[in-house]
This record gives structure tokens, sequence and C-alpha cells, in this order.
């Protein structure tokens, strides 16, 4: 490990302070700091920590999402695994320590508490409260990952409530999901010992979780963007915050991370030291993390940028080794195996059709770029007594097929998608990861869903006899492939999709929430319609209630 120096304006986040200086780097720790003028205009300042995040959603595996972050300053981030965790269960989460592993980023991996996320779906494995002990034991399992369960938590579910209880026992921060919870049932949320949230939607809401002693994670990823509504705390709490991405798809990553969280907080007029202190000391230490802050002993993980408005990261260092500079990553990549979970046998369009049992049907509304949807009551075009798809008003039929075992597909009908023809499909469903598809047609439909049978997981687009595929050979949610590879073939599927007629500015994505069970109001699962609000199945037709 090469020892070296390092000087320039030198940014403290523990002083809240920023001095000329000079940085002393022995076998990759800060043996010294001396504060003298130097002739370097450039800024020193600590490696960036995205607060909360599950990897899988880049679609690429942990050692090639690292290749790219370092490029825009990140150094390390503290990640949930259960999406890979619903699909293989422990090992899933062992697989992507292992392959963190090979590369010198600071992964924070934690233990999923919610597989399945709920019991009203399939997934492809379950991990217990054993299994959690097991996980929890471990010196690379750093926290208890977020608790979406929480009406098992308000209602005392003996599984969750274990759970729970294993991590506080262990000394382990547990990470919060409560979407909207308020009153006696978040302090007893809390009470259980959960201590973070990233789903606040309002600033009032954010304000409770903090005055009953939360922290609070400012989310602006590609899926969920909450900056906006939230990003005035920084200024009356910054001492309960951090900020993440939570999901960051691969053409996003490539253009940048928590750098343009950081840049734009700074374009609100945000206290400079209170911003980086939410991506770097706030995330140390509430996560208990080993990331360096240029401190004397520190790890000397930091970033140079050549001003402190754009953030435009110029080189990136973690224990002073370079990893990244002038745009380029310097990291090696990393092949490795592709476990994954498949069994289930291709469909024929026939098995599509749904007799009409009624006059009025519930209908998922989805909306651009939101998690949540609405349910719509709405009178089905039927033909030969079957309902089918009306692409002219846009009610378009969806599909979860579930693609751990042999089971009749489950189908409700969706508004919001836009598509005139042919159909998409996708193995990224959160959480269970089922097949989940949408389509103007059952013969598109069944194509797209049987492409992603063959190939076992990726993204789809149908068309008649025209077929587009991003293959996700890793548990069907990731790639081996580069990043830049990745992000060029998504930007072809999305475009494929708008071309079908879909408005959407990111169709894949509000696919993929279609089928998350924890998220308002109407869902589908492989067992058919969800009603979140009162966490039960649905009838598709209302008048069979």
């Amino acid at each position: 490990m090469e020892n070296f120096s390092i000087s320039g304006n030198i940014v403290d986040v523990v002083a809240r302070r920023t001095y000329q200086g000079v940085l002393q780097i022995e076998q990759g720790k800060i043996v010294g700091i001396e504060e003298k003028q130097t002739a370097e205009s450039r800024y020193i300042l600590p490696g960036f920590i995205d607060a909360h995040l599950h990897v899988e959603s880049s679609l690429l595996v942990p050692a090639e999402f690292a290749r790219m972050a370092v490029v825009h300053g990140t150094i390390g981030a503290v990640c949930d695994p259960h999406e890979i965790a619903n699909v293989l269960g422990v090992s899933g989460v062992e697989y992507m320590i292992e392959n963190g592993s090979q590369v010198p980023f600071r992964f924070y991996f934690g233990a999923p508490s919610c597989v399945p996320a709920t019991p009203h779906e399939t997934s492809g494995a379950v991990i217990t409260p054993g299994g959690i002990a097991g996980l929890l034991a471990r010196d690379d399992i750093h926290f208890l990952g977020e608790m979406m369960n929480y009406p098992g938590v308000i209602h005392e579910d003996e599984d969750v409530m274990e759970k729970l209880r294993l991590a506080r026992e262990a000394g382990r921060v547990i990470d919060g999901h409560a979407p909207g919870l308020r009153g006696p049932e978040l302090q007893k949320y809390i009470n259980a010992g959960i201590s973070t949230d990233h789903e606040c939607s309002s600033l009032s809401e954010a304000l409770e979780k903090i005055a009953r002693g939360m922290k609070i994670l400012i989310r602006q990823g590609s899926a969920a963007r909450d900056f906006n509504t939230l990003i005035p705390l920084m200024e009356t709490h910054p001492h309960a915050l951090m900020l993440c991405t939570d999901d960051l798809h691969p053409d996003h990553l490539l253009r940048g991370h928590m750098n343009l969280l950081v840049r734009k907080a700074i374009s609100r007029g945000c206290n400079l030291y209170d911003v980086l202190r939410a991506v770097s000391l706030n995330p140390k230490k509430h996560y208990g993390l080993h990331n360096g802050l240029l401190q004397p002993g520190d790890p000397a993980d930091m970033i140079v940028t050549d001003n402190l408005t754009d953030f435009n990261v110029q080189e990136t260092y973690i224990q002073g080794q370079l990893l990244a500079q002038a745009g380029e990553t310097l990291l090696k990549p990393v092949l490795g195996p592709t476990p994954n979970r498949f069994h289930c046998p291709p469909l024929a369009p026939a098995e599509l059709r749904v007799p009409a049992l009624g006059n009025t049907i519930r209908v998922i509304q989805a909306f651009d770029g939101e998690l949540s949807t609405k349910s719509l009551s709405i009178m089905p075009k039927i033909i030969d007594d079957m309902v089918v798809a009306d692409p002219k008003n846009d009610i378009l039929k969806l599909v979860v097929v579930n693609r751990y075992e042999e089971a009749v597909p489950a189908i409700g009908f969706v508004k919001g998608f836009g598509l005139r023809k042919g159909a998409i499909a996708s193995t990224i469903a959160h959480d269970s990861h089922n097949i989940v598809a949408v389509g103007a047609s059952d013969t598109d439909l069944a194509q797209a869903i049987n492409l992603l049978i063959a190939h076992q997981g990726g993204l789809a687009v149908a068309e008649a006899n025209h077929n587009m595929l991003l293959p996700l050979p890793v548990a069907g949610l990731m790639t081996t492939a580069s990043a830049h590879h990745t992000a060029q073939r998504y930007q072809q599927l999305q475009h494929a999709a708008q071309q079908l007629g879909s408005k959407l500015t990111a169709p894949f994505m509000t696919l993929s929430f279609m089928a998350l069970l924890v998220i308002p109001e109407l869902k589908i699962s492989d067992k058919g319609l969800f009603q979140v609000n009162t966490f039960r199945h649905v009838p598709l037709f209302e008048e069979s209630e």
C-alpha cells in the first residue's frame, strides 16, 4: 500500500471548518495533518455514504455497482439485501457479501427482516428468526433490515417480535419502513427498537417521527423521490438526517450518485457541513460504520473536488487507494457465479383468459414515478363472455406468475401504463420477485412471460413477433455484465415500451412496484388482488364479495 501526502482545502465535517493543509497517508491511514498554506485550490472531503440502498435495483452485482459508484465519490453504502433474500434466502445474502468483498468498497450489509415481506405472496425463500439469529452472529452483518411489516409490529406478530428482540440483544440498529404511520401506533413501532424511516411523504410526518426519536433518511433515487418535500429539515433538524437513494437504476448510476444529492441540497441553500455530515458523519454514528472523516488515525477515505458547489469528483480514495480518477473507475471487473431459483413452466395465452363474473371490476390506478396506487371501480370490456384488455381506454391486463413453483397465474387490470399494443414483463417484482407483466393482448403477454421463463429472469418487451430482452441471470435480479452495457440495454427496453404507447417515465420501474403489498392502495401478488389498507386479498369482481 503506497504512502503519500495530499494537500489542498481540507473540509473537516467534525469541526465544521475548511482549512488549507496537508494530509500524510501511510498504510491506508491518515497519520498526520499539517495545517499550512498550499498552492492547491482543490477540496478534499470525506467520501460519501448512501445510508439506505438495495444494490439489486441497479441490476448490477455489488462489485460492478462499486466500480461505478466510486466515480461519483461514494465510498460506502448501508445495504439491505432483501431483494435477493426473497429469492435465495440466506444464501442470497451470503452471495452479496462475497461478491462485494471482491472490491475495496465499504459495503455494510444487513439481515433482511421481512422474507417474505408479507404472508400474502409466494417468495423463493423464508428467513425465520433462526436464520436472522445466524446472520446477526456474523461480523459482516451490521444491522437488521427495514421492518416493512409494520402491522406485524403493531399487532405483535410472534416471528416479527422475535426478530426484533434478536436484533436488540445483538446490539444491532433496526431500520424502519412505516409510510404514513403516526400517533400511538408509531410510538409502539419505535418502542420495538426501530430507529429510522425512509418512507415519509410529508414534512409533518417526518417531524413527528423525529420528535419521537427516529432518524429520517431523505431519499432521492430512481423509484421514490421525497427530497423536495423533506429537505427543509436540513435547516431545522440536521442532526437527525441522512441521505439515501434506496433504489438506483443503472442508467441513473452512470450519471451520478450521492454527489447529485449533495449538489442539490447545496443549491437549495442548505449549510455545507450539515449536508456533508448527512452523507458521512451521521450514518457513521448511527450505524457504527468504519468510514474515515479526515481525522488523525482515520482510514484515508476521501474524495477530491474542484469546488464545493458542483461536487465534480476528480479522485476517490478508500483506505488510501485511488479507485477513481477524472470520471473513470480504476476498479477491475469481477466475474463470479450466477445463483438463481426458477421453477415454472411456460404458459399458453388461454391460461390468461378471465371469465366475466360480474359487471364491475377493481382496477389498479398506477401513477408515473410513484409507488402508491389507487383502487378504481370500472365496467370492463367484455368479448365472448371474457374480460379483455381495453387499450383504447388504457385498461390493460396485469399478470403475476409464481416463478418458484407451478401455479395458476394471478390476473388483474391496471390503468396508467398506456400501452396501445404489446406487453412488457419483468422478474423484478418487489418484494417476492415473481414474474409481473402488463399487456394489451393475451398473446403478447404470454410471449413476454415465456421469454423470461426461457432465460430464467430478466426484463422483456414483446409485440407480435418482435422480442427484446435484458437477461438477469443472478436471481432474476442482476446481471454480471458491465454497468455501461446494462444501462444501454435498459434504456433500449424503456424506449421500446414507450414506443408501444407507454407515457411512463420508467415503465419497468412502475411495473416492479405493482406487486409491492406494503405500499397502498391496491396491488397484486401471485395470490391475487390485495387491498393494502385492509391488508387482505380482494376479488377482481366487486359483485363477488
